[in-house]
Parts: C-alpha cells; structure tokens; sequence
C-alpha cells in the first residue's frame, strides 16, 4: 500500500499496523473509564491533534482530581520519512528508514502520597525498506513515595501472570529490563517498584505478540486499579506531601534526561503538550535534603528503590509460614514494609 509519503508498505505490515491501532484506541477507552470510576471530581479533557507527515492522536488529560491529580491516557498513530534515532539505536541498521508507529501511553500521578504513581506503554512500529521490519515494546511500572509490600508483590505477580503467554523465560527477563531501565544513575537509585519492561518483540510470531501486549494492558488496568482503591483514602497530612513533591522531582529527572519515549516523541516532531503530559504536575527540590534514618522515607529507598526478586521473596515466606518459620517477617501491612512512624 502507498501511504501519503509514497512509501509502499507490504498489506500484512499495513494490515498489522491498522489493527494494533484501533486496538490501541479500545484500551484508551477501557482505561479512561476505569480511571473515571475511581476519580468522583474531575473529568477527561480530550484533545485531538495531527501532524504534517501523516497520523496523529488523541490526548486525553485529567487534571486536579480528588484522587487523580493528574492522569493521561494518550494514543497516537503516526508516520514518518525517517525513523529517529531514539526509536533505533538498538536497530541502527534501521536509523533514517520511512516509518509508521501506534501507542499508547498512560502515566498516572494520584494526589494521595500513599497511592503510588504508575506508567504504562505499548506500542508497535513497523519500517519499511528490505527487509522491512516490524516489533512491540512497552510495558509498566510503579513509583510508590511510601512503599508497601503487598502492592508490590501484586504487581509483579500480574506482570508474571502476562509474561506467560511467552514463557517461563520472559518475566525474569522483562523485569530485569525493567530495572536497568528505570534506574537514574545520577541518584544510584531505581524510579520505583519495577515492573516489566520490553523492546523489539517481533517473535515467536505477530499473533502470540499481539496477545501478549493485550495481557500487558490488561494487567496494567486491572492491577493498578485496584492498588489506587486500596490507597486513595489512606490518611495524610503535610509531611506526606512534602515527600511526594520531592520524589516527584525524581520522576521529572528521569523523564527529561533518560527516558526513550520523550525523546522519541520530540525528536519525532510529536506534539509537545501530549508528550511532557506524562510529567507531574508538581514537584519540589531541597538542596541537601536526607530522610531521618529509620523513618518511612528512608525506608523508600532501602527496601523499594532497589532491585528485588519480590516474588521469589513473598513465596519463599510463604513456604517459611507453612512450616511456622518467620513468622514474624512475613507479609506486612505499612508503608515501608512496617507500619507508619513518624
């Protein structure tokens, strides 16, 4: 098929690609109304928005919330001459190739500093030339300020259950991934919980690929949600907020100078507003600040922004508590693994 650039696709390439978009366009749908169930005082803003080259989307944002503060669910299809070297550099035989491409993107930043943020993507590029190319990427992951270890055994536990429609090899291998990824150097620390997180996906075969990425999604909507339910309502007050603002600012560093899908979308010529939505809408630096040892923001980063095998971990307690070992260190219920202490 010619596209408005006179590039000939291949119809299977054309065919996937129309395919995954409007697929991508019904989890936009699903997930706005499953986010618009828990939020009682705000409402979606959707803009659409098109681009010179070909294609273009639909932002959808919303903003001050009682439980979201801010929330975007963005997905476009687009094309290009010249596949940017951001979307490349693991290809690099591909950098300057006519491209097409359809995404979704959600980020989410609650206003209640004990309900984590979250980040989810899937996405499909195909490139033409020969041979011509085509693959997924995406995945998520979880930014808590106040970390409990329930919510992180569930999201792994979700993110294992949609690695298996490619195998026992694929979570251990997505999460790890997922945990150089979502690491800033510059602070020695990850972003958050992990999650999973994968690129070039174009095997076993478009079909079993496809499947997969709609398990990603809908682990993402339904294992999320339920984590938002379970902390939106949780009390606090002044020194929680604080907190949030300053760990925000760390999800604002890593976004403006690691993350892949900013660039891309920048260096692209995508629409600017739709692609710093993912930033949040706060954020604060102290110079020379450091958590009281023993507190619950200390507690963050020794027991939550570093890699962990949280599964391997809950199960092997699990095992201890059926046979009356350690007990006392099996799951726990607060914020930092214990409960809050000021």
């Amino acid at each position: 098929m010619l596209n408005r650039m006179g590039t000939t696709w291949p119809s299977d390439l054309d065919v996937l690609l129309e395919e995954e978009a409007a697929a991508f366009a019904a989890l936009q749908d699903r997930f706005c109304a499953a986010f618009a169930a828990l939020e009682p005082a705000a409402h979606f803003a959707e803009e659409a928005w098109s681009r010179p080259e070909g294609g273009g989307g639909r932002t959808r944002v919303m903003e001050e919330g009682a439980v979201l503060e801010r929330a975007a669910v963005n997905w476009s299809r687009v094309e290009g001459a010249a596949l940017p070297a951001a979307a490349s550099a693991r290809r690099p035989g591909l950098a300057g190739r006519a491209f097409r491409a359809a995404g979704l993107s959600v980020v989410v930043h609650p206003r209640n500093p004990y309900a984590p943020a979250s980040h989810c993507n899937l996405r499909l590029f195909v490139v033409a030339g020969e041979p011509p190319a085509w693959w997924f990427g995406g995945g998520f992951d979880l930014t808590p300020c106040y970390g409990f270890d329930d919510d992180a055994v569930a999201w792994h536990r979700a993110a294992r259950e949609a690695c298996a429609l490619l195998g026992p090899e694929a979570y251990p291998r997505f999460k790890r991934w997922c945990d150089a990824y979502f690491f800033l150097p510059h602070r020695g620390e990850t972003r958050g919980v992990g999650g999973i997180f994968f690129d070039d996906l174009d095997a076993p075969d478009p079909a079993r690929c496809r499947a997969f990425v709609r398990a990603v999604g809908e682990a993402y909507i339904s294992t999320y949600t339920a984590i938002l339910a379970r902390r939106k309502d949780h009390p606090w007050g002044e020194r929680e907020r604080a907190f949030q603002l300053l760990r925000r600012g760390r999800y604002a560093e890593f976004n403006l100078l690691y993350d892949r899908g900013t660039r891309f979308g920048l260096e692209s010529g995508g629409r600017t507003e739709s692609i710093l939505a993912s930033m949040p809408p706060l954020a604060s630096w102290r110079h020379g600040w450091r958590p009281r040892p023993g507190s619950p923001e200390a507690e963050l980063t020794r027991r939550f922004l570093t890699p962990r095998d949280w599964l391997a971990e809950a199960e092997g307690a699990q095992r201890d508590r059926r046979h009356g070992r350690g007990a006392a260190d099996a799951e726990r219920s607060g914020p930092g693994g214990g409960q809050h202490r000021d």
